[in-house]
């Protein structure tokens, strides 16, 4: 019985053996396994948007459902549309050219500008314009030209609605420093402001009193009116400087109020007979007709559908124009019916 006993100590003491080594190989991968983990939130935490930084991006040509997109330079870019707002589920991530998204910013997202741009954005329906950076890539709805920022959207008043008749126009100057400024080669043209030179020795220096003259009788003072969101309405256009100057986080400018319509424009040509051609092939999906406009001394002949009563249809007879084979069709918005 002795010798069974001991042998069976023996195989028990193995037995705990194993299991022991078991347990202590099952621990160590555990810690291994949790040691991984957790380097691999450091890294994700150190490649999060937080730090990344921005550069110059034009890129190349892309096609989103069936339409393809030709970003380019282009300073003498104007445009109408319509256009839309994002935000929440966009924010603090990375845009197409590598910032961070911030929807309390004012940027946008356009199709085909370079980016960083500078543009004046007009909301056509209620004259508010305001002057936001081009940052990322977008809308990719086929009848929207410009997406922009929650708080862009508010500025402007169509933020409850949703989209609204734009026109977008591009800022050569503005946007030629920014793209400077990204890629580090700004200089500012201003560098005498800060350290002016001294006066000359001919220069007479004399000492000027300044009195108050008294009211002429029967005169009030008027007190100083408290500075307003928006600004008057102007009466003549203003150069890109004054508009990046205006353009505040808390200010956009205010600008009359015209009619304005939508259409569907499903082509332009230079040659007439053309356009009379495409006209009457579409003349199906609505009221087509050919405008005979001057462009940079250039005649052409723009083939369009409309007005429409709402952007609804507008939108509905651009994808039909779109499956029809016409990819360059687009929604615009004019003033003359």
């Amino acid at each position: 019985m002795a010798w069974y006993f001991r042998e069976f100590m023996k195989l028990k003491n193995l037995i705990f053996f194993f299991l022991g080594g078991a347990y202590l190989l099952l621990v160590g991968g555990c810690a291994e396994t949790a040691l991984v983990a957790h380097t691999a939130k450091k890294i994700r935490a150190i490649s999060t948007p937080s730090i990344a930084k921005g550069y110059y991006k034009v890129g190349t040509p892309y096609k989103i459902k069936d339409v393809w997109y030709y970003p380019k330079v282009d300073y003498t870019y104007d445009e109408t549309g319509i256009g839309s707002w994002y935000g929440p589920n966009f924010h603090q991530k990375l845009t197409a050219n590598g910032e961070i998204f911030d929807q309390n910013a004012l940027s946008a997202a356009h199709r085909t500008l370079p980016m960083p741009s500078v543009v004046r954005v007009t909301n056509l329906e209620n004259g508010r314009a305001l002057v936001v950076r081009i940052n990322d890539r977008g809308p990719f709805a086929h009848g929207r030209i410009i997406d922009l920022s929650r708080r862009a959207a508010q500025l402007l008043g169509f933020k409850r609605q949703g989209i609204a008749k734009m026109r977008v126009e591009l800022l050569p100057d503005e946007t030629r420093i920014e793209i400077s400024k990204i890629k580090g080669e700004y200089r500012s043209e201003d560098l005498n402001l800060n350290n002016p030179a001294p006066a000359p020795n001919a220069a007479p220096i004399k000492t000027v009193s300044i009195k108050s003259l008294a009211l002429v009788p029967g005169t009030t003072l008027q007190k100083p009116k408290k500075p307003v969101a928006i600004t008057k309405v102007q009466t003549k256009p203003l150069s890109g400087v004054e508009l990046t100057r205006m353009s505040k986080i808390t200010s956009v400018q205010q600008f009359p109020v015209k009619d304005s319509f939508v259409f569907v424009q499903a082509a332009a040509f230079s040659n007439e007979k053309n356009a009379r051609n495409l006209k009457n092939k579409i003349s199906n999906l609505g009221d087509a007709r050919v405008y005979k406009v001057l462009v940079n001394g250039k005649v052409f002949y723009r083939v369009r559908i409309g007005p429409f009563v709402n952007t609804t249809s507008a939108d509905e007879t651009l994808t039909k124009l779109i499956k029809k084979g016409f990819p360059g069709a687009r929604i615009v918005v004019s003033d003359k019916k």
